[in-house]
């Protein structure tokens, strides 16, 4: 039995725009214990982030991390998406 635990999203650029916020406190439901399931439950209950993260880059503090990246309770989670430039 795994305790609940609350992140923060950070959401950047277009993913801010999507959501029309630039942070959101999250209550992360039992099994959503790393990044990737996180994106799987993010794909499934925030229509607006369907079909972009694929190509968002995920940090936790100050450091991009993979999707295998163990979440925490107090995690502070960016959804990067990516820069172009000119």
């Amino acid at each position: 039995m795994s305790a609940n635990k609350s992140i923060e999203l950070l959401y950047f650029a277009a993913i801010r725009e999507r959501m029309g916020v630039g942070s959101e406190q999250l209550e992360l439901p039992d099994g959503v214990d790393d990044v990737g399931r996180l994106v799987a439950f993010l794909e499934a209950s925030r229509p607006a982030l369907r079909g972009l993260l694929g190509s968002i880059r995920f940090a936790v503090g100050d450091e991009f991390v993979s999707h295998e990246r163990r979440l925490v309770a107090g995690d502070v989670v960016a959804l990067i998406p990516p820069v172009s430039g000119g």
